[in-house]
């Protein structure tokens, strides 16, 4: 199903030597003791990018304790902030010089497009130079006012040994929206990357190897959720454990971690709204719209896949998303001109689907897509760009996130009411607001549960500013100083200051 789709025709083929991928633990790299491994097909293309080692419980627990001789041995975590600050700006460095290399790997296992790949591996070395600049500005406070005889200090201090789960959608940029600020509070790691997507993060220890990063201080382990994440998540040599993925997954981190009451951070889904109100600048809203909803396949955790538009302008403004929809190339994530490229994996394709048809069932109208997207030349996992209006707050559509190139459609009369369907999800990650009235925009932002708001556009991102959700859209913050301060303790040191200190005994 085409519906006149733009389409990217196929790029050179794909030749490659597939790469061989082990695990780091305690500076040395490993495979497995079974010898297993496990292989990842590209999705657009289906020609073998990489096989891997297969960790199991063994593999984990030698990384977790490589992890905790490095943080308990000190070198890494009293290293002066100058000077591990250092290191992550060499790290910075080496993404830009190794950024092709990057980028080509991460297409072909995720299915992303070249252009955007090359663009997030950029937006990644810009987070090792700000994580760079936060690691010399840890600091407590001092309390002068606790009487003559007493001083006390607030000490802050990295939290241990951090276990991060990444996911495949953004594999490069999430573990770099996690790793630097983790090392640039003094925490060592053990990183599990996705099993469909694990190169990038090796090729990542690789360059923090060539950095000069200590052994032990990073680790990584390559493999599936059960093992290697769930005993990341319940092993007490784990402090912390910071979590990418589903809602279902981050659940179940929350259980297990539970028995060492470790903390846990979670970045998970999104059933994110942009409400339209008739005032709003429709052409800029359609771009953003089809933006939102298309980048990454709609594979995104911030995917715009539920707009709110006042009755009013729901027409013009439908119509205009639909006309943009075809205009966007669909095709092969190798050819620069693709704009949205595979889909991960014949499974979630079957997934989108499936929603797609529910809805129709359910009384929804599919407006454009609707379908399997066959691309000339490649026998990839694609979908339509897809847009369900006539949706209802009741339907499944409406409330469950969909991790695809598909937009549902609802409408609103009153503020009050489009407030009311923004919250009535159980995801709370971002949300958006299009508006000439600066009043609209404000109230909208102060009222609505959401760990991120923009305002007349949508998914600007800067490192400067934290990201994370509410309700089951997670707990915890990334980018920003908080994305440092999570990965720190508070510890209270109160001084006597002066000699001696009234007796409790009476001695006589």
């Amino acid at each position: 199903m085409t519906e006149h789709t733009l389409i990217a025709g196929p790029s050179t083929p794909v030749a490659l030597e597939p790469l061989l991928n082990r695990h780091l633990i305690g500076g040395a790299w490993t495979d497995s003791a079974d010898g297993e491994t496990f292989d990842r097909l590209s999705p657009s293309h289906g020609a073998l990018v990489s096989r891997s080692a297969r960790g199991g419980p063994a593999e984990t627990e030698a990384a977790i304790a490589a992890a905790r001789k490095a943080f308990d041995a000190g070198d890494w975590r009293f290293l002066p902030g100058k000077q591990r600050a250092a290191l992550l700006l060499r790290v910075a460095d080496l993404i830009d010089r190794n950024r092709e290399r990057i980028a080509r790997i991460e297409v072909l296992e995720s299915g992303k497009p070249i252009s955007q790949a090359l663009g997030e591996i950029e937006g990644a070395a810009d987070l090792w130079r700000y994580a760079a600049a936060l690691a010399r500005t840890v600091h407590g406070d001092s309390h002068n006012s606790l009487g003559p005889d007493m001083l006390g200090v607030v000490l802050k201090e990295p939290i241990g040994v951090v276990g991060i789960i990444t996911p495949w959608n953004f594999p490069f940029l999430i573990v770099c929206q996690k790793l630097p600020f983790a090392l640039a509070a003094g925490c060592t790691a053990v990183v599990k990357p996705s099993e469909l997507t694990p190169s990038t993060t090796v090729i990542l220890g690789e360059l923090l190897m060539e950095a000069g990063l200590p052994p032990g201080v990073l680790n990584i382990v390559l493999g599936h959720g059960d093992p290697v994440g769930a005993t990341l998540s319940s092993h007490p040599g784990v402090d912390m454990v910071s979590f990418t993925g589903s809602t279902a997954v981050g659940k179940r981190i929350v259980a297990a971690a539970a028995g060492t009451l470790k903390k846990v951070s979670l970045e998970l889904g999104g059933k994110n709204p942009q409400v339209v109100f008739p005032d709003a600048d429709l052409e800029a809203a359609a771009d953003a719209i089809a933006f939102g909803v298309y980048f990454n396949a709609g594979e995104c955790c911030n995917s715009g896949s539920r707009i709110i538009v006042h009755e009013d302008v729901a027409g013009d403004l439908v119509a205009r998303v639909a006309a943009l929809s075809r205009r966007v190339p669909f095709g092969d994530p190798l050819n620069p001109a693709t704009q949205v490229g595979a889909i991960i994996s014949d499974d979630h394709l079957s997934r989108i689907d499936g929603h797609v048809r529910a809805a129709r069932d359910a009384g929804a109208r599919v407006v454009i897509g609707g379908g399997v997207l066959a691309v000339p030349g490649l026998d990839g996992r694609f979908y339509a760009p897809t847009v369900i209006a006539d949706v209802t707050p009741d339907m499944a559509l409406a409330r469950e996130e969909v991790f695809g190139p598909v937009l549902s459609v609802l409408t609103f009369r009153t503020e009050d009411e489009a407030i009311g369907l923004a919250n009535d999800a159980s995801y709370g990650l971002s949300a958006g607001v299009w508006s000439r009235d600066v009043h609209t925009c404000l109230d909208f932002a102060r009222r609505v549960s959401a760990g991120t708001i923009w305002t007349n556009t949508w998914m600007d991102g800067f490192a400067e500013m934290p990201f994370g959700g509410m309700k089951e859209s997670g707990q915890g913050r990334e980018l920003g100083r908080y994305g440092l301060e999570e990965f720190l303790e508070v510890k209270t040191v109160q001084m006597r200051v002066a000699r001696g200190r009234s007796l409790w005994v009476d001695n006589g």
